[in-house]
C-alpha cells in the first residue's frame, strides 16, 4: 500500500498513519528533583511572612463592626427581643419553650412596631388552645418598643417533632 491512496467512493486523498512498527519511540525523561521550578525562586517574602500577610486581611475581616442593623423589620433587634420573650413560654405539658419546640411558625414586625406572630399548636385539641394564643400575644405586646401585637393560629402546615430545635430534641431525649 503506498502513502497516499485513494478512496474509490468519494475521490479523496488521504495520508495512512505509518505502521507502529517504522516508528521507534524512546522512552521519555525521567522527572528529576533539580528540574522542578522552586516556587520560592525570585519571591521576595518568606512563607512566614506570605502566612502573616493573609492573617492581616483576616484580622480586618475579624475586626470589621456589623452594619446597623434596624430595630424594625426582618433580623432587627425587635424581632430578636420578642423571639427572646416567646422562648420564655413553655409548653404546660412538655418542658421545653414553645419557640424551641417549632410551635412559633413566624415574627414579623413591621416599620411601626407592629408585630404578628404565626404560630400553631402541638394538635387542634391541645389542653392550652384557648390560652396559649392569647399569652403569646400578651408576652409579645409586653416587649418595649412593641406597638401592638397579633396572633395568627395556623394549622397548616401541620406540627410535628421535625419542627423542634436540636436543643429541644436533647433535651426530650429525642436525640
Amino acid at each position: 500500500m503506498n502513502e497516499h491512496s485513494t478512496d474509490i467512493s468519494d475521490g479523496k486523498d488521504f495520508i495512512a498513519a505509518p505502521s507502529p512498527a517504522d516508528t521507534v519511540v524512546g522512552k521519555p525523561p525521567r522527572a528529576r528533583v533539580s528540574d522542578a521550578v522552586d516556587p520560592d525562586e525570585g519571591a521576595t517574602e518568606s512563607p512566614r511572612e506570605t502566612m502573616e500577610r493573609k492573617r492581616d486581611y483576616l484580622e480586618g475581616f475579624l475586626q470589621k463592626k456589623p452594619e446597623a442593623v434596624s430595630a424594625t423589620g426582618v433580623g432587627g433587634e425587635l424581632q430578636q427581643d420578642v423571639i427572646d420573650a416567646l422562648k420564655e413560654i413553655y409548653d404546660p405539658e412538655i418542658p421545653v419553650n414553645i419557640y424551641d419546640l417549632g410551635l412559633i411558625y413566624g415574627v414579623e414586625v413591621s416599620d411601626e412596631a407592629d408585630v404578628v406572630v404565626s404560630m400553631t399548636l402541638t394538635t387542634p385539641n391541645c389542653p392550652v388552645a384557648e390560652t396559649m394564643p392569647g399569652e403569646v400575644e400578651l408576652r409579645a405586646a409586653s416587649v418595649p418598643g412593641v406597638r401592638d401585637a397579633e396572633v395568627i393560629l395556623v394549622w397548616d402546615p401541620p406540627w410535628d417533632p421535625q419542627k423542634m430545635t436540636d436543643e429541644a430534641r436533647l433535651e426530650l431525649g429525642m436525640l
